[in-house]
């Protein structure tokens, strides 16, 4: 049977073996105190998850997978006309450029309001913990799976690739959004390769100079390289303020409030972010 054919399982196994792994290991040793329960946070994250999934399943020329094995068919793609494809030089090539896509496509979901709307709604959780991780709007994931489909086309990813990168690509945003303590050391040496939750949650910041920071989802390289990258927040871990200002918890918690926010119009400045934006652009002289 093709590898294709397992995908939705290997994907399903992995996603439930490290959420709950992450979550046994977010009580074991958590980052920051939590003030909101689980329960209140997890039903709307959840929620979002459900609707996500049905939405992409239901729309089989947004499968990655399905494109590659198309790719390889026809032989499309810059791997495939390189002869690089089944190779483990193509995989590793195909891991490597589709991790430097979604890292693009989620500086662009910064930079263009409306898909900043769209994203908005993964930033407004007011705390972060593995859940986080799947919290996105089902248009925005609609979006990031037609992404990964061209960027499959124009590579000419091989299948086993793609579902590889699948898998790491949900482990990863798993793993970066975990509440979790890590020793400074093992932190430090992770970075270099890997988004630690440490690197991550500065991303989280409602401090908008510390939100454009931090982009990377699997792979730490690309912030470095494209000089986004932010070692730790202003405040610390454990006093840095998450989320979005302006936004009520009912706003930020009730799966239906969740998916009509990106029709709210953009809260206004709250007085600390005006303060941050004017210690950071002093007036010219």
């Amino acid at each position: 049977m093709e590898p294709a054919s397992h995908e939705p399982v290997w994907r399903l196994t992995a996603f439930l073996t490290c959420l709950a792994l992450l979550a046994a290991a977010e009580t074991v040793a958590p980052r920051r105190r939590r003030a909101i329960g689980r329960r209140q946070r997890w039903a709307g994250n959840f929620g979002l998850v459900a609707v996500d999934t049905v939405l992409v399943r239901a729309a089989p020329v947004l499968s990655a997978v399905a494109m590659a094995g198309l790719a390889e068919r026809q032989g499309w793609g810059l791997l495939q006309m390189l002869g690089l494809a089944p190779t483990w030089v193509g995989i590793g090539a195909s891991l490597v450029l589709l991790d430097l896509a979604i890292y693009l496509q989620h500086v662009l979901f910064h930079a263009v309001p409306a898909l900043w709307r769209l994203h908005r709604v993964h930033h407004t959780d007011p705390e972060l913990d593995v859940t986080t991780g799947v919290r996105f709007h089902p248009v925005e994931s609609l979006l990031s799976a037609g992404v990964r489909v061209v960027a499959v086309g124009i590579l000419g990813a091989p299948v086993a690739a793609v579902i590889l990168f699948e898998i790491v690509l949900n482990a990863g945003s798993l793993f970066s959004h975990a509440n979790l303590r890590l020793p400074e050391t093992v932190d430090r040496v992770l970075r270099m390769v890997i988004v630690t939750p440490d690197m991550h949650r500065v991303h989280h910041s409602v401090d908008r100079a510390e939100r454009d920071r931090n982009f990377g989802f699997t792979l730490s390289w690309w912030d470095g390289l494209f000089g986004t990258y932010h070692a730790q927040p202003r405040m610390g871990h454990e006093a840095m303020t998450l989320g979005v200002a302006g936004f009520s918890l009912r706003d930020v918690l009730v799966l239906g409030r969740l998916l009509i926010q990106p029709l709210r119009p953009p809260p206004r400045r709250t007085d600390q972010e005006r303060a941050t934006v004017s210690a950071t652009n002093p007036p010219a002289a």
